[in-house]
């Protein structure tokens, strides 16, 4: 029996991605935080995505690194915080507590069970043990303002404490309590990431004593997030939404009906979700190219990633955790993958046989952008995938 619902077809989702997500030359946002709010969250489990992220949607890609570092660590108007699956976003700052009360409260409960689990079994520290470290660290942070894991030690030494993670397993290792520690805290929005040391590629930061948020009641939280999503993803289906938050599927459905989610026909035969005002058609931009870095909030914003991203080169772009790599994208398809030689000058290949001479000319426009602002600073992906080592060799 025919459907009487809606309709969105594969090139819609790929001209909607175009747009909202600020990939096409005529979209193209003109600050940092325009690009954070409209794809929800950018990935910033590796300190350099979030910089190669903006300056691919940038109108003007000159200084997104000093865009970010003054959004993230001046005005504050963007924060960078542990959310969904447990994973380190740099999302708007009025989404913090969103993302807090909906996601991450979940993810601090796990992870401190979790490490009093492994506290008890490795070592004999305990949780009143655990409580008075806590609170000599925030204090020792409060009078400091900002300071890294290896100073906060030289205040409070128990810090440099060990334990056994995993006894008895092949992955037995021991950890610091440092580094869990404070990797707890910021998941409970008691402190924060601040500068990173070194330049904006590197992964160690400084810590300070995070802004109180609002706490807001999870349900409402997960609605506010589930508009926030569907308005820069939809159309998505129930799966993609579950993977992308880490949420149960009953708080996926219950957060779907808050926002009188729209259910839609996808080209695949599975029914996707867009938001009550949003089934109207998305004029086609102009052809368009975009180099994309590894873990971009795009290739990384769908579970089911078909209409997107071909399978067959799903081997040479991904590790083995699912982590995706630099990417060359076509129209909102991923065709290529792309890495830099050791002077900075950006290499690519392209997996489709023959994309045509648009395409390629496109690509080559792209990837003199991308240079233009990186000059000679190399990126070295945190999660690398068996493309971008073979191009980078």
């Amino acid at each position: 029996m025919p459907s009487h619902r809606p309709r969105m077809t594969d090139e819609e989702r790929r001209d909607r991605i175009a747009v909202r997500h600020h990939l096409a030359p005529e979209a193209r946002a003109t600050t940092v935080e325009q690009v954070a709010a409209s794809l929800t969250a950018l990935h910033g489990t590796d300190p350099a995505t979030v910089h190669l992220a903006a300056g691919a949607r940038l109108a003007d890609p000159a200084g997104p690194v000093a865009a970010m570092e003054r959004a993230l660590y001046e005005e504050r108007t963007l924060i960078r915080m542990h959310g969904m699956r447990h994973t380190v976003f740099v999302l708007p700052a009025s989404l913090a507590p969103v993302v807090q009360a909906s996601t991450t409260h979940a993810v601090a409960a796990r992870e401190r069970a979790s490490l009093l689990k492994q506290l008890a079994a490795g070592s004999s520290l305990d949780a009143r043990w655990l409580a008075d470290v806590e609170r000599s660290v925030l204090g020792h942070l409060a009078r400091r303002g900002e300071a890294t894991a290896t100073e906060l030690a030289e205040d409070e030494p128990r810090l440099r404490e060990q334990f056994v993670y995993a006894p008895g397993t092949s992955y037995e290792q021991r950890q610091t309590v440092s580094t869990r520690l404070l990797r707890l805290l910021g998941t409970e929005a008691r402190v924060v990431r601040g500068r990173p040391l070194g330049s904006w590629t590197s992964s160690r930061f400084r810590w300070a004593i995070a802004p109180a948020l609002p706490d807001l009641p999870p349900a409402e939280a997960r609605a506010t997030l589930t508009r926030a999503w569907l308005a820069s993803h939809g159309p998505a289906t129930e799966a993609d939404l579950k993977w992308w938050t880490g949420w149960k599927v009953t708080d996926v459905r219950a957060a779907l009906a808050a926002v009188d989610a729209v259910p839609v026909d996808l080209d695949d035969g599975t029914t996707g979700h867009v938001l009550p005002d949003d089934t109207g058609r998305t004029p086609a931009p102009a052809p368009w190219a975009a180099l994309l870095p590894a873990l971009d909030p795009t290739p990384m914003g769908w579970q089911a990633r078909d209409w997107y991203l071909p399978a067959a080169h799903r081997t040479a772009l991904f590790d083995r955790s699912g982590n995706i790599g630099p990417t060359v994208w076509w129209n909102g398809r991923i065709i290529g993958g792309w890495a830099q030689r050791p002077d900075g000058e950006p290499v690519w290949r392209l997996l489709d046989p023959d994309p045509g001479h648009d395409a390629l000319t496109a690509v080559e426009a792209e990837a003199a952008r991308l240079h233009s602002w990186l000059g000679t600073t190399r990126i070295t992906p945190r999660f690398r995938t068996p493309l971008e080592r073979e191009l980078s060799a």
